[in-house]
Formats: C-alpha cells, sequence, structure tokens
C-alpha cells in the first residue's frame, strides 16, 4: 500500500509539472500568433483610443508575462477567464461541450474493445491462417484512413445515400453512431495488435499446454486461461488510448458538427479566440494526465510482476 502511495504522490508531482509547462507553452502560442482577437472584434473604422480602451478591458495592455500569472491564478481558483469572441465564461462553455466529447470518445472506445478483442482472439488462435492475415490487412487499411475521409465516406454512404442516420449535430442517440464508428476504427487496429500479440504470448504458457493436457476443453481455456491473463495490458491500454481519441475528436467534431470541445478549440483558433484555447487545451492536458495515472496503477495492481517505482 506505502508503494502504491509512493508512486501516486510521485505521478501527481510530474503531472502538475506537465500541466505547468502545457499552459506555458499553449500560452507563449497564442502569444506569437499574427495579429491580435481584439481586431477581428472590432471594424477597421474603430479609433485607436476605443481600440485601446478595449484591450485595457481585456487585460491584453499587460506584458505577456502578467497576463499569464493573472490567468493561471485564476484557473486555479476555477475560472479560465472570459471568451472574447463569444463573450461567455469559458467554465461554462467547456463545461456545456465536456459531456458530448466524453460520451463521443466513450462510444468510440466501447465499439474499439467490443470489436477489437474477438478478432485479435481469433487471429491468434488462427495464427498464419487465410483469417489472420485478412484481418490484420484489413486493420492496417483501417489505421491507414484519415479520420476526416472517413467521416466523410460514412456521411455519404450513410445519410446522403441511405438516409438511415442523421448527418451531423445532436438529435438523439442515432446522431452518436457515425462518428462513434469515424473516431473508433482507425484505432481499432492498436487494440487488434495488442490482444492478437498478448494472446500468442500467453498461449506459449507452460499452464496452457498444462490446462490442454488435463483434457479442458478449448473454449473453457482461451476464455479462463488465455484471454484472462492477456488481458492485463488491454485493459491498462483503455485508459491510455482515452486521451488519443480526445485528440482525434477535435478532427470528427467538426465533420460532424458534433457539440464537443474539439468544435469549440476549432471556431476558437479560427477567432484568434486564445482564452478558450488555453481552457481547452488545459482540460484535456489534465483529462491526459489523469487517464495515464488511472493505467499506470492498474498495470500494477493487475500484474504484480510490474514494480511500481
Amino acid at each position: 500500500m506505502n508503494d502504491i502511495m509512493r508512486f501516486v504522490a510521485k505521478r501527481l508531482c510530474i503531472g502538475v509539472l506537465v500541466v505547468l509547462f502545457v499552459s506555458v507553452l499553449v500560452f507563449a502560442i497564442m502569444q506569437a500568433m499574427p495579429g491580435n482577437p481584439v481586431d477581428l472584434m472590432v471594424d477597421t473604422r474603430v479609433s485607436a483610443e476605443k481600440v485601446a480602451e478595449i484591450k485595457a478591458q481585456w487585460g491584453l495592455d499587460e506584458p505577456p508575462v502578467v497576463q499569464y500569472f493573472y490567468w493561471i491564478r485564476n484557473v486555479l481558483h476555477g475560472d479560465f477567464g472570459t471568451s472574447i469572441s463569444l463573450k461567455q465564461s469559458v467554465s461554462e462553455l467547456i463545461l456545456q461541450r465536456l459531456p458530448y466529447t466524453l460520451m463521443l470518445t466513450g462510444a468510440a472506445l466501447l465499439i474499439e474493445y467490443i470489436i477489437a478483442i474477438p478478432l485479435g482472439l481469433l487471429a491468434a488462435v488462427k495464427k498464419n491462417s487465410a483469417a489472420d492475415k485478412s484481418l490484420t490487412v484489413v486493420t492496417i487499411v483501417l489505421w491507414s484512413m484519415p479520420p476526416f475521409w472517413l467521416g466523410v465516406l460514412f456521411i455519404l454512404t450513410f445519410s446522403v445515400w441511405l438516409r438511415i442516420l442523421p448527418i451531423s449535430g445532436w438529435d438523439g442517440i442515432a446522431s452518436l453512431i457515425l462518428p462513434a464508428f469515424t473516431l473508433a476504427l482507425p484505432s481499432l487496429a492498436q487494440i487488434f495488435r495488442l490482444t492478437r500479440s498478448e494472446v500468442l504470448d500467453v498461449l506459449d504458457e507452460k499452464y496452457v499446454t498444462t490446462a490442454y493436457a488435463k483434457g479442458l476443453k478449448n473454449k473453457v481455456v482461451l476464455v479462463k486461461h488465455v484471454l484472462r491473463n492477456a488481458m492485463i495490458p488491454v485493459t491498462v491500454m483503455f485508459f491510455l488510448s482515452l486521451p488519443w481519441l480526445i485528440g482525434g475528436a477535435v478532427v470528427v467534431e467538426n465533420v460532424f458538427a458534433w457539440p464537443g470541445m474539439g468544435q469549440l478549440i476549432w471556431k476558437a483558433i479560427s477567432k484568434q479566440d486564445f482564452v478558450i484555447v488555453q481552457g481547452v487545451v488545459l482540460v484535456i492536458t489534465i483529462l491526459t494526465v489523469i487517464c495515464n495515472l488511472i493505467g499506470d496503477i492498474l498495470a500494477g495492481i493487475l500484474d504484480p510482476r510490474i514494480r511500481l517505482e
């Protein structure tokens, strides 16, 4: 227990440093971008005095270092600032959009595991067979497909030609199907290959040979002995892959006009609304740190051979 607590404390400290580093990095990038959000807000005929007044109102007349410390101080109090373009609280905008992004990534993860684990098991059991080679080729093809292209293909097929699913936006659970599959299928190859690799390793273990020698049925051996032990790294990967899916959701949400954080940050970048960009990136970074921490802890708990260091 003490080892776990020390491990968690160490990883939390590293996570805090990572969040701080990302906050400085994204703030510096937004400051280095050409143009000014105030210039996009006001008409070109507005006087320089009025522009200076607006900048002072938003604190944009302060040096970048001062602006950063003001912002990070407010973040520690739960205030991510106010959107320059939308005139709304960034914290409220994130709270409105975050559930949709988590819904999309959660559904994509579920699809990945439901499809990839049985296929990975089948490919391992039928090693070097036509089924194994075919599944490997299909997953590689899916992995190589850009999500935006796959999304457009799905829209044309299921929404325009067949007219059985909504094109975009949120209008009930049916609206989740296309974006979830678009996000899940390219990442499916990773879980498939991991499952196949782990099952092949477990099949070579002596206790599996002993189980077959005792006369146990093939189904019992595969489920109780093989799959159970092969699932340890696959379970850990569940949490480690979540941040990657959240990052991929930025593209998918814009293809399907999904009302999540990806669409929010995309519009904010186009309007140079750096307050929203900083807030969304910081939230994604925090989620990434938490998911990695949970994945590392699970790896140590599920597999005693892994030392928590």
